[in-house]
């Protein structure tokens, strides 16, 4: 039999199945879309992304092993190029947070992708949307599932075979649903909750999304409907809290639900007590409003799952639990770009956009092994902190978080290894050339956009091979550059009120990292992570990085 795929049909499934499938994923900068590529390359697919910035792909693990397409599902021209020789698409981004008009943005959206998906003749597309109450009015639903509702509705009617999976509260490590109830189980033994703390729900556990997902790509070509999909257990919020609890070996929580607390003023609680911004916890707290509980398992007859599954509601949790004690979240909620932050690359001309470019560099020689102080700086952030004046950072984070940023809270997906795209408190990776530079790009709410740069530089750098260390005697300098491009005069403003105290928080920072480059037991360099793949060459502190080779990787178990 020929191992190529057939694709006479545009449809999947059936005796015309192709045994192996050709899949384009939207949304794999996310977190199921991230965790559903190796899932699908696993199960003997090709794979291709659509991405609007594929270098945050490139350190994937899997990134080798996909077709990666730039682009936007807002963009017909590109959607229409990813779509070519497409088995199955899945449609796992959405607009929410984007502005006023996110409705619809995923609306039009939605089309495109329909649209494009039946010129190009695809068999199949998979949504993942979110479970909608039985018996409320549209019109009453936050705008959050009503949009969601929407795009699976436009989806459905685009002429495509759609499969439109409704899930309420997704249980994995890192997933925003469950730090969310983690963050308020684990830092609040008695707390004083909304009334949605009693609103019932069906979890399910995102090992059991991911197989599903991965499942409805070989479905017969005539299923074109919803699915709701949840785990085995109802239970209301304060139950899933408690029972949080008690796997986490926490005493049982005291919860006083009072009738006064708006979804507006939740979200700016929840945002106080846990990661999650404001921005973020709304759409989830309206959506806890009403009853999210499957009315069918019909997913069961083509879907049907193994012995185990879906995981009950403890188990799910312990799992996660343990990705997080074990630092293998492979994806996190702030994976996908923060709505409104800037997304714009490090200027190279201190004239850029004929304005200005303030910056703050800071120069330190140190005796200690390249490997021990770039070890220092790329275990930066989170737990490990920002190594000068912890209070001024904190401050910046809260003062962040009061006016709607995402803060210091975010932490780090790993305690070691960095990779571009990964959030990092309140900045994003956006260039990382391991062993010589870290760049990272602000995601605070500045007025201006904000850059810092950490780098390892040796005499005759540009000769020596890499990975070889220096010759005995030769010192290494550690860089560290602030740069701040200001928006109008209230830009320059905030520049010359905060640069009185960069001595502090900069000259510090650079200080003490090189500090604890000199105190690392022996200078010996970190032990390389398995699947990590090479650093690429890029130009020190500026200038365009040249290609590098993606590595490759292993899948670990979801949870």
């Amino acid at each position: 039999m020929n191992d190529e795929p057939t694709h006479t049909t545009g449809r999947t499934g059936g005796t015309d199945r192709p045994r192996s499938l050709t899949c384009l994923v939207t949304g794999a900068t996310g977190y199921i879309g991230g965790r559903l590529v190796p899932e699908l390359l696993d199960a003997g697919h090709r794979v291709r992304c659509l991405a609007r910035t594929p270098d945050k792909l490139r350190d994937q693990p899997w990134a080798d092993r996909v077709e990666i397409v730039k682009g936007d599902v807002t963009d017909a021209e590109s959607v229409a190029r990813a779509m070519a020789g497409v088995d199955v698409a899945y449609y796992l981004v959405h607009a929410l947070g984007t502005g006023r008009d996110f409705e619809e943005t995923d609306r039009t959206a939605a089309r495109i992708f329909g649209d494009r998906a039946r010129a190009a003749d695809v068999g199949r597309i998979v949504y993942l949307g979110g479970l909608t109450p039985e018996g409320v009015p549209e019109d009453e639903l936050s705008p959050h599932l009503r949009s969601r509702a929407e795009v699976g509705r436009v989806l459905l009617a685009s002429g495509v075979p759609t499969a439109v999976l409704r899930a309420a509260v997704i249980i994995g490590s890192g997933s925003a649903s469950f730090e969310m109830l983690r963050y308020l189980t684990e830092r609040l033994p008695v707390m004083v909750t909304p009334r949605w703390v009693h609103t019932l729900i069906q979890p399910i556990a995102v090992r059991d999304v991911l197989r599903i997902l991965v499942g409805c790509a070989t479905l017969p070509p005539d299923v074109n409907r919803t699915f709701d999909i949840g785990g085995p257990e109802v239970l209301t919020y304060l139950e899933m809290m408690q029972r949080h609890a008690a796997v986490a070996g926490l005493p049982r929580r005291i919860i006083v639900p009072v009738p006064v607390l708006t979804p507006g003023l939740s979200s700016h609680w929840v945002g106080i007590v846990t990661p999650v911004p404001a921005s973020i916890a709304r759409p989830l707290t309206e959506s806890l409003r009403h009853e999210v509980v499957c009315r069918e398992r019909d997913i069961e007859q083509y879907v049907p799952s193994p012995h185990g599954h879906p995981l009950p509601f403890d188990r799910a949790v312990a799992l996660a639990l343990q990705r997080v004690r074990d630092a293998q979240v492979t994806t996190r909620w702030s994976s996908a770009s923060v709505p409104g932050a800037p997304s714009d690359p490090l200027p190279t001309d201190p004239d850029w956009a004929g304005g200005s470019l303030y910056t703050d560099v800071r120069e330190r020689e140190t005796d200690a092994e390249p490997d021990a102080l770039w070890q220092v700086i790329e275990g930066i952030g989170g737990e490990n902190g920002w190594y000068s004046f912890p209070l001024a950072w904190a401050v910046r984070g809260w003062l962040d978080r009061l006016v709607g940023g995402v803060g210091l809270r975010r932490g780090r997906r790993d305690a070691r290894r960095l990779r571009v795209g990964d959030s990092l408190d309140f900045w994003r990776v956006e260039e990382i050339d391991r062993g010589r530079l870290l760049r990272l790009r602000a995601e605070m709410r500045l007025p201006g956009l904000a850059w810092l740069e950490m780098g390892v530089e040796t005499p005759g750098e540009q000769e020596r091979p890499a990975g070889e260390g220096t010759a005995r005697g030769t010192p290494v300098v550690y860089r560290q550059r602030a740069v701040f491009h200001p928006r109008g005069l209230l830009g320059h403003l905030y520049w010359w009120s905060v640069s009185p105290f960069h001595a502090v928080v900069f000259g510090g920072m650079a200080r003490n990292i090189v500090r604890a480059a000199d105190r690392a037991p022996d200078n010996a360099p970190p032990r390389p992570e398995p699947g990590d793949p090479a650093g690429r060459p890029v130009p020190a502190f500026g200038g365009a990085p040249e290609e590098r080779p993606s590595g490759t990787g292993r899948r670990q178990d979801d949870g």
